[in-house]
């Protein structure tokens, strides 16, 4: 079964990736989020302001898999500090 959830990993224009950015559908219209340092996901405006080429970064679309792996290794990572 596939998600129609839709998500970015944010990249600056220099440096490595910088977040990762969801979109996920809803009655009332999308709902936009982004991971936050506590792995958690939170509301934001990145993925709307990216649209309207406001944001100063790219987002690159990846799969729901590509997100788990890269939520996975953070969360791998965060623990060793």
């Amino acid at each position: 079964m596939t998600s129609d959830v839709e998500y970015y990993v944010i990249v600056p224009h220099r440096g490595p990736a910088a977040g990762l950015a969801r979109r996920t559908p809803a009655e009332s219209g999308p709902v936009d989020e982004t991971l936050g340092r506590d792995l958690t996901w939170q509301p934001d405006s990145a993925i709307v302001e990216w649209e309207y080429g406001d944001l100063g970064t790219e987002l690159v679309r990846i799969s729901e898999q590509e997100a788990e792996n890269l939520t996975q290794a953070l969360r791998s990572r965060l623990r060793r500090t």
